[in-house]
């Protein structure tokens, strides 16, 4: 029969642990988010169209970064 002392040595490793650190990483693709619009009509090939105005479009691209107030896009 399996003891409990049995099922607590298998589920606890033996020896010493490593512990990886976690933390935050600038990608190589992170973009400010004052120079969005700009990085993004770029991007897209859009910036001769002059019937988008740069507020109303701005704010309909990023509307969910305004709620949480999101500093950089990646």
């Amino acid at each position: 029969m399996v003891g409990v002392e049995d099922v607590w040595k298998a589920q606890w490793a033996e020896g010493l642990a490593t512990i990886m650190a976690i933390g935050t990483s600038t990608p190589p693709n992170c973009v400010d988010q004052s120079t969005y619009p700009d990085y993004y009509f770029r991007i897209t090939k859009s910036e001769h169209k002059t019937e988008l105005t740069y507020p109303d479009y701005y704010f309909r691209i990023t509307k969910s970064e305004h709620k949480t107030e999101l500093k950089e896009k990646f």
